[in-house]
């Protein structure tokens, strides 16, 4: 059993079983990948800029365009600054296979000094208005991981891949009931074995699953698959859990729109939103 979702193999990130997504055994859930590449810009971000740029910074908006399935194979990551800045800095990551890119990240890195700002604004403030603001699914601040609770995931098949590297507590609905949904979500194991995973990539990792947990239509006879992905933080999470209180909009136009605030146990953090390709399964 591996420990970890990528192993190092020189200048090569080697999934292991743990990426493996639910739809085909030999693809990976889009989630570790995404975690890999906003690894990368984090690293990134920690050079010094073209610009003499200080050092570090928060991503505040990170967006993923999935090029096509991202394959359990060696990965390769190569990271770009974009845009130099000495407060925003525009930088890039691109996943590639040894046929070419599968996966691209675009973010903004923003160096601001701390700065005060009147009481009850902030989101771990409680006089917040995103404290009581609800998430799309109409609820408010969600309550804790300890008040969920454990569903059964859809038949993979298979009986080791993302479904079983994730811990899922449910607060509202679930794998197998169709609609919005509000589940907090911590990764069982490390993104590489032996580091720490980032705040970031905790979110990233789970980010992905808004589609999944809130799937608005039966699994075994449509299709409504993410083609990019879009987090936005305007505070990185603290602890190991991230909520996703999530709901799936599809249209009969065959385009639809999974919108899902994120969450920590102090409050809110961000949002995450997929455009989604929506049809109907084809008979075998």
């Amino acid at each position: 059993m591996a420990d970890a979702f990528f192993e190092i193999d020189g200048e090569r990130f080697v999934p292991t079983e743990l990426t493996r997504g639910p739809w085909d055994p030999d693809a990976q859930h889009a989630g570790p990948p995404a975690a890999l590449l906003g690894r990368a810009i984090e690293r990134r971000a920690l050079d010094e800029g073209d610009a003499g740029s200080r050092r570090g910074g928060q991503v505040g908006r990170i967006t993923f365009e999935i090029l096509r399935s991202v394959p359990l194979a060696p990965l390769t990551v190569t990271t770009e600054v974009l845009r130099p800045g000495r407060r925003v800095e525009w930088l890039g990551a691109t996943l590639s296979d040894a046929e070419g890119e599968v996966m691209r990240a675009t973010a903004w890195v923003f160096r601001s000094d701390p700065v005060e700002i009147p009481p009850g604004l902030a989101s771990e403030d409680p006089a917040s208005p995103a404290r009581v603001s609800p998430g799309p699914s109409g609820d408010g601040l969600p309550p804790g991981p300890e008040a969920g609770e454990q569903s059964d995931f859809f038949p993979t098949g298979q009986s080791v891949g993302y479904h079983t590297a994730m811990e899922y507590r449910f607060v509202t609905g679930g794998f197998l009931e169709p609609g919005p949904a509000t589940v907090w979500m911590r990764m069982r194991h490390p993104l590489l074995a032996g580091e720490e995973p980032s705040p970031l990539q905790r979110v990233l990792v789970a980010a992905d699953s808004g589609n999944g947990v809130s799937a608005a239509l039966d699994w075994r006879h449509y299709l409504f698959i993410n083609v990019d992905l879009t987090v936005q933080l305007h505070r990185m999470p603290a602890g190991e859990w991230v909520c996703l209180d999530a709901i799936t909009i599809p249209e009969p136009s065959g385009v639809g729109l999974s919108d899902t605030a994120l969450y920590d146990e102090r409050g809110p953090i961000g949002r995450a939103t997929q455009t989604l390709l929506v049809a109907e399964r084809r008979p075998d």
